[in-house]
Formats: structure tokens, sequence, C-alpha cells
């Protein structure tokens, strides 16, 4: 039974480190689907069409980045943000903001819906802001993940920085930015007639933001648009996120992480401590190739990683075989965490959710292991068989027919020595006198191996 566990672990060890090379092709191939430019139909003159419609976070600045040098190589005339989302994450926001000032084509912000919060920013980095004559743009104030107004100072005061820059760099007025950002600032805002009063936040109509010129012209498509900018005779290539993508953005969700770490943590967990189902460890090694592979598909993760990781997964199965006064078993703790950590986009971020994963995961194995106590490996310890009457064992063989036979002494009993009756020599004790060697005997009593005998 022992040689099968340890058999069944060893084959554990050798799918992780098949599952590590598999998850290394499929990783490949996604990647280069995934960088493969496309081919426009006439090469230096394209536009590109780029949606803007989900939350802002680092699943959609993955898909940027890969449109912005898709259109770099392609030598394209400009790209058109088409931006209809309600913000997201500021760090996000911010890359994707350098992202557009950095980028050699230049950019136009199409707002067809909405550009709100992270949104707004994203717009005001584009060269040009085009607007939908129903749409809106403002309402930057950083919030945290509940809605609720974040009164930090310090990170207002950057975001409030950020807004600004952006707003100047293309010569927009900088006190419609702080507007749209701070609720604690009062702004007056002639163009418009009205004044932003504190505890509020500034959002623009199309109509407003022309006025203000926070918008360069209102258009109803984004045909429009082109034709404003004269590209309506160019050759236009939409960029979309693909599958891969679309499901690397609802992975890298921290939620989702959370979950998939939990999955992933438990699930090998109870395999190690109640072997024998082979089900927690499939959860086990899917969660965490899920949690890795939606990383690098979007661009935060590197096989460095994935290797690290399944070190340390290799160090912890070592360990329970091979007694190292846990080094091996901090060594591969540290590999985990190293490998999670350097995959994920925010390390900090990253630690709080293993460690919130690794909390839930110990409940769910100490709710296992109590269930299935009988079949842990602790039990490879602990001695489970009783040795009772009812369970057939006895602590020694008895003699009962050895009461009331005749033998004689073969040395003095003073009062234990050695009888013979018959052929065979016995250890005797005598009811408590003395008995010299060569006399008769009868034995009197059975205790258990205890022979008691008395002179004839």
């Amino acid at each position: 039974m022992q040689n099968a566990v340890i058999i069944r672990r060893f084959s554990m060890l050798t799918v992780l480190w098949l599952l590590a090379a598999v998850f290394s092709a499929v990783l490949s191939t996604a990647a280069a689907a995934a960088d493969a430019p496309p081919k426009p139909s006439s090469a230096g003159t394209a536009v590109y069409i780029v949606p803007v419609k989900q939350t802002v976070e680092s699943g959609l600045q993955s898909f940027l980045e890969r449109a912005f040098n898709e259109a770099e190589q392609a030598n394209a005339e400009r790209i058109v943000l088409v931006i209809n989302t309600l913000g997201g994450r500021v760090d996000s926001a911010d890359e994707i903001g350098k992202l557009i000032r950095e980028s050699p084509v230049p950019t136009t912000a199409f707002v067809e819906g909405k550009a709100v919060s992270a949104g707004t920013f994203i717009a005001l980095n584009a060269d040009m802001i085009v607007m939908q004559p129903s749409s809106t743009i403002g309402a930057a104030a950083i919030v945290d993940a509940r809605g609720t107004l974040i009164e930090d100072p310090k990170a207002r005061s950057y975001w409030v920085s950020r807004m600004v820059g952006a707003a100047e760099q293309n010569g927009r007025d900088p006190d419609i930015a702080v507007a749209m950002t701070d609720p604690k600032q009062r702004v007056e805002l002639p163009e418009l007639d009205k004044v932003k009063s504190e505890g509020e936040v500034l959002s623009l109509s199309a109509a407003e933001a022309a006025k203000v010129g926070y918008a360069d012209h209102i258009a109803n498509s984004v045909d429009e648009t082109l034709a404003w900018l004269e590209l309506e005779g160019r050759p236009v290539v939409e960029i979309n996120p693909t599958f891969v993508e679309r499901m690397a953005r609802w992975l890298v969700q921290p939620w989702v992480q959370n979950l998939l770490l939990i999955a992933g943590i438990a699930g090998i967990a109870i395999e190690l401590l109640v072997p024998g189902f082979g089900v927690p460890g499939i959860i086990g090694l899917l969660g965490f190739g899920l949690f890795f592979f939606g990383h690098y598909v979007a661009g935060f993760a590197g096989m460095e990683s994935v290797v690290l990781f399944v070190i340390g997964i290799a160090l912890l199965i070592i360990e329970i075989f091979v007694p190292s006064f846990g080094i091996l078993g901090t060594l591969g703790i540290a590999a985990l965490v190293g490998g999670v950590t350097t995959a994920a986009y925010d390390s900090e971020q990253a630690v709080t959710s293993l460690l919130f994963a690794f909390l839930c995961a110990s409940v769910i194995v100490a709710v296992v292991a109590y269930i299935f106590r009988r079949r842990g490996v602790w039990n490879r310890f602990i001695l489970r068989d009783r040795l009772t009457t009812e369970e057939g064992y006895i602590s020694a063989a008895t003699r009962p027919m050895l009461l009331g036979q005749e033998g004689v002494t073969l040395t003095p009993l003073r009062p234990s020595g050695t009888i013979q009756i018959g052929q065979e020599r016995i250890d005797a004790v005598t009811e408590g006198g003395f008995i010299a060697s060569g006399v008769k005997i009868r034995v009197t009593q059975i205790e258990g191996t205890r022979v008691v005998v008395r002179e004839i």
C-alpha cells in the first residue's frame, strides 16, 4: 500500500513537469498567434480601429499594447480608439495613457457612449477627441472597488496631476480636468456659465465638451469621424480581442485569481495528504495552470514564473519523502510564492491574494482531512491496530493442562526455579516456601504464564 502511494506521488510529480511542458507549448503558440501582424490592403496608409469597450484593467492594457504594436509595424496612418467604458484601474489607465503618448502613430479617441473615470484619462491622451452627440466624458474622481470616493490626499493629488498633464499636453484647459477629477476643488467654468461646487465632479455632454475644447468634433459614427479626418479613402483594419485574450482578460480579474489560487493550493494539498482520489490533484493543477495561462497571455508572466512554480511543487513533494529538517519545504514555499508574484501584474496584490487563498484553502483542507482522516498520510505514523482478545490477540500462551500434574524440581525453588514434568522443563514458583532440588512437586495453580507448585 505504501509503495502504491509513493508511486502515485512520483507520478503526480511527472504529471506536473509534463503539464509545464504542455503549457509552454500552448502559451508559445498563443503568443505567436497574438503577435502575428495583420495584413492591411495597402501598407503605410491603413487606419486602425481599436475598441475600448470594457473595464480598464490589465487585460485591456495587454490588448492595446498588441494593437498599437501591429499598427506601428504596418506603418498605419492613424489609430482610432472607439471608447465606451465606465473606467477601471488607475494604474492600467496610466500605462495605457503612456502607450498612446509614446506611439509614433497619431491617435484619435472616438467617444461612442461614455468615457468615464479612467476612460476620460485615456481619451485625454489622444491627439484628438471626437464624440457622439449623446455621449459624455468626465466624472473621473478615483474610487475604490465598491465605488466609494477615495479620500487619501496623496492618491487624489497624483491622479489630478496625471489628468492635468494629459489635458495640457494636447492644449486643453487644465481647470476642466481638475473639475472632472477633484471633488474638493471649486472650479469656475465661464465657458459653460456655471461653477463646479465642492463635493461635485464634472461630467460634460458632447456639446459642452466641444464648447470648452474637450471635443474637437461631434460625429455620429466612426465613418463620419474618418471623413472629418479626411481618411475616408484609406483601408480600415479593425483590431478586436482574440478568444484567448478575452479568456485571459477574465482570468486576470482579482476575484478570479483568488478562486484559482484557492483551488490550486487546496487541490494539491488534499492530493498529497489524502492520496487515492486523483480529482483534487487535477483540480489543483488546473487552477494553477489557468492562473499562469491568463497572466502569460496578458503579458505579465514569462516561462520563468511557470518553471519557478513547478520547482516549488517538486520541492514540496520531495520534502515528504526526503527528511531535510524543513529546508526543502521552505525552499519550495519560497519558489511557489516567487512564481505567483512574478507572474502577477501587481506583486503586492499577488501576495495579498496568495495569503487570502492560503487561509481559505487551509480551511478546506482541514475539513477534507477530518472527513477522510483514516486515509491521510499521517496514518503512516500512528499504530491503529488494537491488540485485544476480541481481535484474536493474546499476550502469551497459557498452560491450563499442567494444573494437577506432578513432576520434580531440577533446581532449588527460592521461590522460583526450574521443574520437570515428563520431558518438559518449566519455570515455576512455590506458594511462598523453599523447595530443594530433586523433590517431587505438584502443580497447584496456573496464572497466565505463572506456574505455582507445592512439595508433595
